[in-house]
This record gives structure tokens, C-alpha cells and sequence, in this order.
């Protein structure tokens, strides 16, 4: 008969605080979302702004101070353009479609009877019956609270941006005063620069590819005759940006509003093969390639990211939630008790390289080389 091993008491107690200290760092998180959602948004916009500004400054004559001041103009104008396009471009199609409402309840009532006779039904409900049992009210007060929600959000993030931007000439002296010696420092600079590099390389890959499909989506759209194909390529771009959940809606909202405004079913059709061919070829065969080491994330974590953060943080959440997974593999690579984490969350169980070759120095796959700067700190 076999003894059972008794597991030690302390491990059981460190087992017991980590998963407490879990469950109360994400109560947290949910608590604060109000206040963290806006700022994690600024961060994010803050690491962008670095990018383009180094992007600027190698491939142009600025200086560094005037590649600073160019990125920052170019990505708050690109945050505020984004925004202001999604409000005004909905509108703009809301408006519309009220518009055409006397053109599209006889279409609505026919594609209802199509489908129930594709079921067997020969008594389906007409569009206006199905109108009348919805809550309009409520759903248009939904959706105000969400546009102000929105306006509101981005003034926090033009304002945290802010104060994140004046306080970076401080955060080399804090990072002399928190790692006096020039090893530790170097290792903390080390780990910051592969954490930036994983966020930028994620955002370039997302924002190439994402042009590649706007680009012939918004050929298929005019070539079809859509309506509003410039806001559905805006839309395409923008959930881009949200792992699976964005592809879903970028494949099959234009072909569901072509049912209504085509008298026919080949145009939503034609639509739908090739949206789905277009998110198919960029997806499986130009992403990965562009992709290399800088995404080794599982996909299987990707969903459980985008589930997470979209639970604690809503939409804002879900369009951070694989850079949040990229960040926290780099910085759980870094240390021995976390390794194993890091392991777990890498698509191919090697989160980190050795540098040199001797097994000693553990490094998150991301090239990026050290800032001009790194050795002067």
C-alpha cells in the first residue's frame, strides 16, 4: 500500500497567498476600471508615441525633440480622429438608415419569410411586430451612456497622457535611485525595452495587416455597391485590433447589412466568401510571417486574455488584452519563480532564448536594440 506524500506546510501557505493575492489583485482591477481603463489607454498611447518618434528620428533629419513633437501630434490627432470618425460616421449611418426605414421594413419582412420557409414556417412575424416587442428606449439610452462614456474616457487619457509625458524627464533619475548599481540598472532597462518591443511589435503587425484588409475589403465593398463602405473599412480597421472577436465582426457585419439594403442575396453572398477569403490568406499566411518572435503567445491564452480583460476593463480591456499577455510573458520570463508562467502563456514553451549561448541570461523573444540612451542612466 502506497503512503501519501505530505505536501510542506509552507508551500501550501505560499500556494494559499498567491492564489488570495490573484482574487484580490483582480477585484481590484474591477473596482478601479474607471479610473485604471484611461490610464492604461495613455500608457499604451505613450509607448506608441516613443515608436513613431524613434521611426521618425532614424528614417528623417528631426532632431530628437522635433521627432518627439511630430509623433506626438500624429498619434493624438490619429486617437481623436479615431474617435470622432466612429462618432459622426455612426451617426451618419444611423441617420440614413432612418431615412431609407420606409424602403427597408418590406425587405426586412421578406427576408423573415425567407427564412422561416426555409424552416418550414409559412407564418412568419413581420419586422414591425418585431419592433414593437423591443425596448427602443432602453437600447438608445444604452447607447447614449456609451457615446458619453466614450467622450468622457478620452478626455481622461488626453489627460493622463499629459502628465505622463511631463513626468519622463524624472523617470531616469528614479531609475538611477532605484537600481544604484549599473548591472541591476541594466537589467531593469533590459526588461523595459523587450516589454516595449513585444507592445510595438504587436502594434505594427496588427496595424499593417489591418490596412492589407481594408484595403481589399473596401475593394470588395465599392465593387459590390455597400453603403457606407468607407465606415465599414474604418470599423474593419478599428476591431482589427481585438483578437477573434474582430474578425468575426469585420467578416459578417457588411455582408448582414447587405441583406437589407440588396433586394437579392448574392451581393451579402459575394460579401461573405470574400471577407472570409481576405481575413483566411492575411490571418494564416502574411500575419504569422510578419509576426516572427515577437508574438509567441498561445492562442489558447489569447481567448483567456481577451475573456479576462473584457470581463474587467469592457471594450478598452478587450483591445488590450494580448498586449497585456505579451507584457506580462516578458516580464515573468524574467524571473526563476515565474518562469514557469511564462512557459505556459508562450505558444511554443520557449518564452525566453539565451542571449550568449551558456544557459545563464534568460531573454524574452523580442529584438530590439538597447535606446542610445540605456548607457548613460
Amino acid at each position: 500500500m502506497k503512503t501519501a506524500h505530505a505536501v510542506p506546510a509552507s508551500a501550501v501557505s505560499r500556494n494559499a497567498l498567491v492564489l488570495l493575492a490573484a482574487v484580490a489583485a483582480g477585484a481590484a482591477l474591477y473596482w478601479l476600471r474607471g479610473i485604471l481603463t484611461p490610464l492604461a489607454m495613455a500608457i499604451f498611447l505613450l509607448i506608441m508615441i516613443d515608436g513613431v518618434k524613434r521611426f521618425i528620428e532614424h528614417r528623417t533629419l528631426l532632431t530628437e525633440r522635433w521627432a518627439g513633437i511630430a509623433a506626438l501630434v500624429v498619434v493624438i490627432l490619429g486617437f481623436l480622429g479615431a474617435i470622432a470618425i466612429i462618432v459622426y460616421g455612426a451617426r451618419g449611418f444611423f441617420d440614413q438608415a432612418s431615412d431609407d426605414a420606409v424602403l427597408l421594413g418590406p425587405r426586412l419582412d421578406q427576408i423573415l419569410a425567407d427564412v422561416y420557409r426555409l424552416f418550414g414556417q409559412h407564418s412568419p412575424p413581420t419586422a414591425s411586430e418585431l419592433i414593437a416587442r423591443v425596448d427602443l428606449s432602453r437600447y438608445i439610452a444604452m447607447v447614449a451612456r456609451q457615446a458619453q462614456g466614450v467622450v468622457v474616457g478620452a478626455i481622461f487619457v488626453m489627460v493622463y497622457l499629459g502628465f505622463l509625458i511631463a513626468s519622463q524627464d524624472g523617470f531616469r533619475r528614479k531609475l538611477v535611485n532605484m537600481f544604484p548599481e549599473r548591472a541591476a540598472r541594466f537589467e531593469a532597462i533590459d526588461v523595459f525595452q523587450r516589454v516595449r518591443g513585444g507592445v510595438e511589435g504587436y502594434l505594427w503587425v496588427q496595424t499593417v495587416t489591418g490596412a492589407m484588409i481594408c484595403a481589399a475589403a473596401w475593394l470588395l465593398m465599392r465593387a459590390v455597391g455597400l453603403q457606407n463602405a468607407e465606415f465599414w473599412t474604418f470599423v474593419i480597421f478599428i476591431v482589427g485590433f481585438i483578437p477573434v472577436l474582430g474578425g468575426a465582426i469585420a467578416g459578417l457585419a457588411p455582408p448582414i447589412f447587405a441583406l437589407v439594403q440588396f433586394p437579392g442575396y448574392w451581393p451579402a453572398l459575394i460579401l461573405l466568401i470574400g471577407l472570409q477569403a481576405i481575413l483566411f490568406v492575411v490571418g494564416n499566411m502574411i500575419q504569422p510571417r510578419m509576426q516572427g518572435d515577437n508574438q509567441n503567445i498561445d492562442p489558447v491564452v489569447v481567448l483567456l486574455s481577451l475573456a479576462l480583460w473584457g470581463q474587467l476593463w469592457g471594450v478598452v480591456g478587450m483591445f488590450l488584452s494580448t498586449p497585456l499577455a505579451v507584457m506580462a510573458m516578458a516580464i515573468l520570463a524574467e524571473f526563476k519563480g515565474t518562469r514557469w508562467m511564462a512557459i505556459l502563456l508562450s505558444g511554443d514553451g520557449e518564452p525566453y532564448v539565451d542571449k550568449s549561448g551558456s544557459g545563464e541570461t534568460p531573454s524574452v523573444r523580442v529584438k530590439t536594440p538597447r535606446p542610445p540612451d540605456a548607457a548613460e542612466a
